[in-house]
């Protein structure tokens, strides 16, 4: 079996779409429908209203703690972060772990979304 969809729910709609809108589609995904990014392999990412009585994202609360994406080289994540800069969203530095190197974009809720390099 192969994961199919994820759904991520947001405080704000109007404000987390457009992040999205960018990154999604700088790292491959097309939208399908309203909320609803798809990638080649079939991956969709679907973004939702949260419920106005719900607490917001926490590092280490239960629930989805990061989306994590695979750029093919260090050319394809310099393109995803001058993307997302020109975009007008915030740019953090690169990390550098062993074998790999990531960015770790925060979306307007605050939730990381990782874009890493293995080397």
């Amino acid at each position: 079996m192969k994961l199919d969809h994820m759904v991520v729910l947001v405080r704000s709609l109007e404000a987390s779409l457009p992040w999205y809108a960018a990154l999604l589609d700088l790292i491959g995904f097309t939208k399908t429908r309203d909320h609803v990014w798809t990638s080649d392999d079939g991956l969709s990412i679907d973004l939702k209203q949260a419920k106005a009585s719900t607490s917001d994202y926490e590092r280490y609360a239960p629930g989805l703690n990061h989306l994590g994406f695979t750029a093919p080289d260090m050319a394809a994540l310099d393109a995803v972060r001058e993307g997302m800069a020109a975009a007008g969203f915030e740019v953090p530095e690169k990390q550098a772990f062993e074998g790999e190197t990531a960015t770790f974009f925060r979306d307007p809720e605050g939730m990381r979304v990782e874009v890493t390099v293995y080397s």
